[in-house]
């Protein structure tokens, strides 16, 4: 089955959807390696599985600076990521 990047519904197997949704805001923040992001979010729980759900779900990339080949990659929110991060923003409005 085809990804539709513009649907921001989950895969069935998604879980902790506040813990998810916390985790695409921390990497909105700005730009994250993935060592910095595995220091903060690696986690041996099943119920805390943002990183593993981020992936899985297709809301998070790795990036190259184009500039720098030397750089670190860093974490960035591809645009399913982007468009779930805001519509929960949405719906947490009054």
């Amino acid at each position: 089955m085809k990804r539709n990047d513009a649907n921001p519904e989950l895969e069935a197997g998604a879980s902790q959807l506040g813990n998810l949704l916390q985790f695409l805001a921390w990497i909105a923040e700005r730009p994250r390696t993935y060592a910095q992001t595995m220091d903060a979010w690696r986690s041996s729980c099943p119920r805390l599985s943002a990183w593993e759900d981020a992936t899985a779900n297709g809301l998070v990339d790795m990036s190259r600076d184009r500039d720098d080949a030397r750089a670190e990659p860093v974490v960035i929110l591809t645009p399913k990521g982007r468009t779930l991060l805001a519509s929960a923003g949405a719906r947490a409005r009054p």
